[in-house]
């Protein structure tokens, strides 16, 4: 499905009206950075090393250019925070969260799982969420207490209720040196004890998955809040449940992450409670200023 197919299937005309224009330019632009990703994707790009296991393509930085220069733009009043070290919330009521590419690793080494990452938030709550899988062309949008979509059409969450037929969804952290062993342990026991786990590298797609229910559940740690704040809102809007480990509300900026159906959360949130688990003095990678 070409991008001005997936861009006419999705009407915003509905929506609430302060919401319309934000919707109407975060989908606008992941459809122009995904153009973006894709006529990059499996060509030479340069790399940087960030830290241990975590890189930065010049896509991401292309890409992040491209979306700040036009959320300024078209909301100046507004701040943003993105991977690629850009921080100019301070102030603001209201805030754009965007992973220009979630997936880089994925990315780099040409593997075909990557999206583009949008979410607006007013006074710390997630209001509209985008995620945009280029290669697929699939396009997922939330908008709080409206629904959530991929290419137009509504999804739901997944009914399966027993851990034992689910299919879940993790990633490894890009911090996961720090604490291998608890996250291999905890990664055993799910596997033991359900239909499948799969790492794809991009958290923000996993999160879609769960709400269209590919996927029944998720957990990942050490997340930051570009990772996870648009996919969990179109968790929510799909009728999911979003937590930190021990059940408690949901933050984006607490590295925590559990996603499910509703109806098997409480049975991941057992596995992880498990001892020798993930540490529970956890401190987070990003700080909520």
């Amino acid at each position: 499905m070409e991008n001005t197919v997936i861009a006419r299937e999705f009407r915003v005309s509905w929506l609430p009206a302060e919401l319309r224009p934000l919707t109407t330019e975060a989908i606008s632009l992941a459809l122009d950075a995904g153009r973006i990703l894709k006529r990059r994707f499996r060509t030479t790009l340069a790399i940087t090393v960030k830290g241990p296991a975590d890189i930065v393509t010049a896509a991401d930085v292309e890409v992040q250019t491209l979306v700040a220069r036009r959320l300024r733009r078209a909301f100046p009043a507004h701040g943003i925070l993105a991977e690629e070290n850009l921080d100019t919330t301070a102030g603001t009521d209201w805030r754009w969260v965007v992973d220009p590419l979630d997936g880089t690793k994925n990315f780099a080494r040409g593997i075909p799982n990557f999206c583009i990452s949008i979410a607006a938030e007013r006074e710390g709550r997630v209001a509209m969420g985008v995620v945009h899988d280029p290669i697929h062309d699939e396009l997922f949008v939330a908008v709080r207490g409206c629904g959530a979509w991929c290419n137009g059409r509504p999804i739901r969450i997944s009914e399966v209720s027993d851990l034992a037929e689910a299919f879940l969804g993790t990633g490894l952290p890009n911090r996961v040196r720090r604490f291998a062993g608890p996250v291999a342990r905890t990664f055993g026991r799910f596997a033991g004890r359900c239909l499948g786990v799969r790492d794809r590298g991009a958290g923000a797609l996993d999160l879609c998955y769960v709400a269209c229910g590919r996927f029944d559940g998720y957990w990942e740690v050490d997340q930051s809040p570009w990772d996870v704040a648009a996919g969990g809102l179109v968790v929510e809007e799909a009728g999911g449940r979003m937590s930190n480990f021990r059940g408690g509300p949901f933050d984006s900026f607490a590295g925590e992450t559990v996603a499910s159906n509703g109806r098997i959360h409480d049975q991941i949130l057992k596995v992880l409670a498990m001892p020798a688990g993930i540490p529970k003095r956890y401190r987070p990678p990003i700080h909520r200023r």
